[in-house]
């Protein structure tokens, strides 16, 4: 199940023409100062096309969109109270954030809830045209309170490389207690195709503070390949969940000291290239080649 070391853009692929398949890999986080800690643990994704919700729901005994089952996605989890369709919202969101051009497809990869439980500390979604290109990211970041923010992000020329997608913005969401908020996220991105891969780099003004990966590699939403994925890592979610906590001991532990909660911002930010931009900024990218 372990991703490969070299893999880029070009040759992982274009993005899956199923409606909804898995990714199985490793999480691994690792904070550099002011202590030293790192872990890792066995995770699987779902990945899930937000105009084929009907035909995923029929893809596997195991798995249903918005009932209740072994494997389960509910849109709920990420439109909160908005009452729209997840596809609907999405493109609300990304209208907001000044993209003229409706998407051609969107694909989201999350955690699936396991027996009606799921916690997303992390979901990303891919906007593409018609011509399977890039044109947005949204990280929708959830913490243990309840709160959730959604940094969107445009794609364009300057953001593609071979090795992937290349993104930053400032953190204004408060996540891990153990962690100020003048912060600055790295994104490092390899699109979902035969692979996927997430390194996210948190960096304060004296260099990185914290690193996250996630490496996976595509299987089939399948009945056998569910069975064998709950049957390898049963409880997920709580995993998930315990794991932030017990982590979280270990820091205090360590000398780690408390952070007070800010006051969560509102649901959603547009950045480009690093900077944060005001509600409905659209600024077309020049063509031109993919960034070194």
């Amino acid at each position: 199940m372990r991703a490969s070391s070299g893999s880029h853009r070009t040759r992982n692929g274009p993005p899956p023409r199923e409606a909804a398949l898995l990714y199985a890999g490793q999480v691994m986080h690792q904070r550099l100062k002011p202590v030293g800690h790192r872990f890792t643990y066995h995770v699987f994704s779902l990945m899930i096309d937000l105009d084929r919700l009907a035909e995923a729901d029929r893809s596997c005994t195991l798995f249903s969109v918005n009932r209740r089952n072994l494997l389960s996605f509910h849109e709920k989890d990420h439109t909160g109270e908005s009452g729209l369709p997840l596809r609907a919202y999405v493109d609300q969101v990304l209208q907001e954030a000044g993209l003229q051009s409706r998407a051609a497809r969107v694909l989201l990869v999350c955690y699936p809830r396991i027996l009606g439980l799921v916690f997303n500390p992390l979901a990303v979604y891919y906007a593409y045209d018609d011509d399977d290109g890039l044109t947005a990211m949204i990280y929708e970041v959830r913490n243990t309170f309840g709160e959730r923010h959604s940094y969107v992000c445009p794609v364009g020329p300057e953001n593609l490389s071979d090795a992937g997608v290349r993104q930053q913005c400032e953190k204004i969401f408060h996540v891990s207690p153990f962690i100020p908020m003048a912060m600055r996220y790295q994104f490092r991105m390899l699109p979902p195709g035969q692979e996927i891969r997430w390194r996210i780099l948190e960096t304060d003004e004296h260099g990185p503070l914290l690193a996250a990966t996630f490496s996976g590699v595509r299987m089939p939403l399948k009945t056998g390949q569910i069975l064998r994925l709950v049957a390898r890592i049963p409880h997920l979610t709580f995993k998930v969940v315990a794991g932030i906590h017990w982590e979280a001991l270990k820091l205090w532990i360590k000398g780690m000291r408390y952070i007070p909660r800010p006051e969560a911002p509102a649901h959603t930010s547009a950045w480009r290239n690093g900077r944060r931009q005001p509600p409905g900024f659209y600024d077309k990218p020049k063509v031109g080649g993919p960034a070194e």
